[in-house]
């Protein structure tokens, strides 16, 4: 799959480059970024170096989509769609993402998510897009819900990570789903 670009009124979201490994390395020793994602920690400039070629080896076999977040060309977060299969009924990925410490509650995220998950069910004829997040996320639980997804229920160990396994909270988008937030019981 070519590698996509796209943009935001505030935002240009495109495939992290050998560039970004810096600002990646710096980014993911935010200790927030280690406990809620499946980045390793300690974190270390050849995980992002790997992270970078792992990126356009996933664009090149269409098996995942990943961006890295520009507001004003400096890396603010990281968002894409994992796991994407194909289903003649349409097809399924997963959101994940992560927002740089100093450019949370600008609303960057759900800017940055609404584009991939449009780009998603438009480009890719995904019929259906999961967010899950360690029990406890409630930031990312807030950004899923803003953007529409509804809450499906908690897998008891039902994530994985180095950390070993973790309770987890699921959500799903579909879609032809209304966007509009809907109650989620933990928020």
């Amino acid at each position: 799959m070519l590698r996509v670009t796209l943009t935001t009124a505030r935002l240009v979201l495109h495939a992290p480059t050998e560039a970004d490994v810096d600002a990646i390395t710096e980014a993911c020793q935010d200790p927030e970024i280690a406990r809620w994602t499946t980045v390793p920690s300690p974190y270390f400039r050849q995980d992002a170096e790997d992270f970078v070629a792992l990126v356009e080896q996933w664009w090149e076999d269409g098996s995942q989509t990943v961006w890295g977040v520009y507001a004003d060309d400096v890396l603010v977060g990281m968002v894409g769609l994992h796991h994407i299969g194909e289903h003649p009924a349409g097809g399924h990925a997963e959101l994940g993402y992560w927002v740089v410490a100093d450019a949370r509650g600008r609303g960057y995220l759900v800017e940055a998510a609404r584009a991939v998950l449009d780009w998603g069910f438009a480009e890719l004829g995904l019929a259906r897009i999961r967010w899950q997040a360690v029990v406890g996320n409630v930031p990312s639980a807030r950004a899923a819900r803003a953007l529409g997804f509804r809450f499906e229920g908690t897998m008891r160990q039902g994530l994985t990570s180095q950390r070993g396994r973790d309770d987890g909270w699921l959500a799903g988008l579909l879609r032809d789903d209304d966007r509009t937030p809907v109650e989620w019981p933990m928020l």
